[in-house]
């Protein structure tokens, strides 16, 4: 279809993309402001903001309130369906995963641990808490919590750089499927400052109950993932 054939701000939008595409700007560099972008295509603000717009709602471009409009990072993307570690997803996606442990210890399990682990007050379970990386960049923060009694023959550095990969190699007991629930929140101060956002920035909450082959939960996991650097995709 000719362009010409075309709405404005879809032309627009288009050239954009194509500069972008091209290099003109990177990923994280802000654009000229609405007023400069609009004398430079000859359109009114209002056109020039709905080209805008579309590429936002597409993910190729970040608009912050107060600062500006940014070329924006490809996010990270998990499949939602089997099951896959943190790291396999990093890595599948070119990226090198890190973790930094903030927490780690042995306890008693909470009421709700209890329930969605089959545990009893007296079980014990391993709870952490980690912030979880991506090219450097923080992508989460993860509480997890596991049966000591499946863990308690690793080491902490075995459980916390790929607790699936020890598991893998190490123990009799094949992982099996994994139950998710995902919800849209906003960043507590302490989230945010974790993740290096501001207090109340977008928050994608992941709710992971993961099971061996003979349906024995051994994870519980709490994920709070930084909304413009993380999608879930679903297949069906």
């Amino acid at each position: 279809m000719p362009k010409k054939n075309l709405p404005v701000y879809i032309q627009i939008h288009d050239q954009i993309r194509e500069e972008i595409e091209k290099g003109k700007w990177a990923v994280g560099d802000r654009l000229p402001s609405e007023r400069e972008l609009s004398i430079q295509f000859g359109v009114s603000r209002m056109t020039l903001r709905q080209a805008v717009q579309t590429l936002a709602d597409e993910g190729i471009l970040e608009r912050k309130i107060g600062s500006g409009t940014y070329v924006a990072r490809k996010k990270v993307q998990e499949t939602m369906t089997g099951t896959t570690s943190f790291s396999e997803i990093m890595i599948s996606q070119g990226k090198k995963p890190a973790s930094k442990t903030t927490s780690y210890f042995v306890t008693k399990p909470s009421s709700s641990e209890m329930e969605k682990l089959q545990l009893t007050e007296n079980d014990q379970i391993l709870r952490m808490e980690r912030i979880r990386y991506a090219d450097d960049l923080p992508i989460c923060f993860e509480v997890t919590s596991i049966p000591y009694e499946f863990v308690k023959e690793y080491n902490k550095k075995e459980i916390t750089q790929s607790l699936y990969q020890t598991l893998a190699e190490h123990s009799e007991q094949k992982i099996g499927k994994a139950i998710q629930r995902v919800t849209a929140m906003v960043a507590s101060e302490r989230i945010a400052e974790h993740l290096d956002i501001k207090k109340g920035d977008a928050i994608l909450r992941l709710r992971q109950i993961t099971y061996f082959e003979n349906e024995q939960p051994f994870e519980y996991v709490r994920s709070q993932y930084v909304g413009n650097r993380f999608e879930f995709l679903l297949e069906k």
